[in-house]
C-alpha cells in the first residue's frame, strides 16, 4: 500500500482536507439545519446518518410515469420531437439515449484532449480517467452545461441541476455493475444525473458501456447492506470489492437482463442515478474507447460520497 493509499484510510485525513476546503461546505449548513443532522459538515457523513429519515422526496419521475403524464406535460412538450422520443420511457427504463446530440462537437473534444495531456494540464488518476476536465477546458464546460442540455436534465430530476464533475476516458473503464449513487449520493435520494459522451463509434470489444434497464427502481444499496470492513476511524480495505460483489450478487438474483450501449461518435445516454451499469471488457488492449461522462447533483440536496464518507465539495 503507498503512502497516499495508507493515509486515505483514515477518515482524519478526510476531515482534515474538508477543514481545509471548508468554505466548498458551507452549503451544507442549511442543509443539515433542514433535514436534524448534528454534525458539522467537515465530519464523516454516510447513508446511515440518513436511514431513519422520510426517503419520500424522491424525483418527480421516480414518483410518476413520464410516459403517462407526457402527452398534457408543458415542460415535455416544449422539447424536440427526438427528445421527446428519447425520454419518454424514463420512468421505467432509467435511461435515455438521444442520437447524435454531440456529433458536431465530438472530435473537438478529441483534440482538446490530446493537446491538454501533451501540455501536462491533466493526468490520469484512478487508472485512466481523467477528471474534472470541465474546470481546465472551456470547450468540456460549454458542452456539459448546454442550456438546452441543462434544461431536459432538470426537467428530468424535477429540481434545477448544476455540473458537478466530468471524467474522460481514452480506452473503457472495465468497471463492473454499479451504481453512481455509491460513489455521489444524495439526501434525498437519487437527485444526481449522468450524461456519458460517446467521442468515436463504439463496438462492444472495445469496452462498450452496458446498463440494466428497470435497475434504478431497485432499493440504494447502502454500506450498511454489505460488510465494508470499516470502523469509527478507518475506511474498510476492500469496502469497493465487496460492494461489487453485492450488487453482482443482486444481479443475478432479480435476473437483471443486460444490453450494451454500442453508440455512434455524439451519441449520448442519460442515465438515472441508481442505474445499474458498468464497463466491458476489452478484447484488445490496442482498441481505444474514447469517451466522456459528466455527473450533475441537483440544486438544495445533501450531497455526499457513501464509500469514503465524505461531503461533496462544491466550489
Amino acid at each position: 500500500m503507498s503512502l497516499n493509499s495508507f493515509l486515505r484510510s483514515f477518515k482524519l485525513t478526510y476531515q482534515l482536507s474538508n477543514l481545509l476546503n471548508r468554505s466548498k461546505l458551507d452549503y451544507l449548513r442549511p442543509l443539515y439545519k433542514k433535514y436534524g443532522i448534528k454534525k458539522p459538515p467537515h465530519a464523516p457523513i454516510s447513508y446511515a446518518d440518513f436511514k431513519d429519515l422520510p426517503q419520500d422526496d424522491l424525483p418527480f419521475w421516480d414518483r410518476h410515469s413520464l410516459a403517462q403524464a407526457a402527452d398534457k406535460n408543458a415542460d415535455f412538450q416544449a422539447f424536440s420531437p427526438l427528445i421527446q422520443d428519447s425520454i419518454r420511457s424514463w420512468s421505467e427504463k432509467g435511461y435515455a439515449i438521444i442520437p447524435g446530440y454531440f456529433a458536431q462537437e465530438a472530435e473537438a473534444v478529441n483534440q482538446e484532449i490530446e493537446q491538454l495531456l501533451a501540455q501536462k494540464k491533466i493526468a490520469f488518476r484512478y487508472g485512466n480517467k481523467l477528471m474534472f476536465v470541465w474546470k481546465k477546458s472551456p470547450l468540456m464546460a460549454s458542452l456539459g452545461q448546454k442550456p438546452e442540455l441543462i434544461r431536459l436534465l432538470s426537467f428530468l430530476l424535477g429540481r434545477p441541476v448544476e455540473l458537478f464533475q466530468s471524467i474522460n476516458f481514452l480506452q473503457g473503464s472495465e468497471q463492473r455493475a454499479h451504481s453512481d449513487l455509491i460513489h455521489m449520493t444524495t439526501h434525498p435520494l437519487h437527485h444526481l444525473i449522468a450524461v456519458w459522451v460517446a467521442l468515436e463509434d463504439i463496438k462492444i470489444p472495445q469496452g462498450a458501456l452496458f446498463y440494466y434497464p428497470g435497475s434504478h427502481k431497485l432499493p440504494f444499496v447502502s454500506k450498511l447492506d454489505f460488510e465494508h470492513g470499516g470502523s469509527a476511524f478507518r475506511l474498510g480495505k476492500n469496502a469497493y470489492k465487496a460492494y461489487e460483489d453485492k450488487i453482482e450478487a443482486q444481479i443475478r438474483a432479480k435476473q437483471l437482463k443486460k444490453e450494451y450501449f454500442e453508440a455512434k461518435k455524439g451519441d449520448i445516454l442519460i442515465w438515472h442515478a441508481n442505474l445499474l451499469h458498468g464497463g466491458s471488457p476489452i478484447a484488445s488492449a490496442e482498441l481505444s474507447r474514447k469517451s466522456m461522462v459528466f455527473h450533475y447533483y441537483a440544486k438544495d440536496v445533501i450531497r455526499y460520497h457513501e464509500i469514503s464518507e465524505r461531503p461533496s465539495l462544491m466550489q
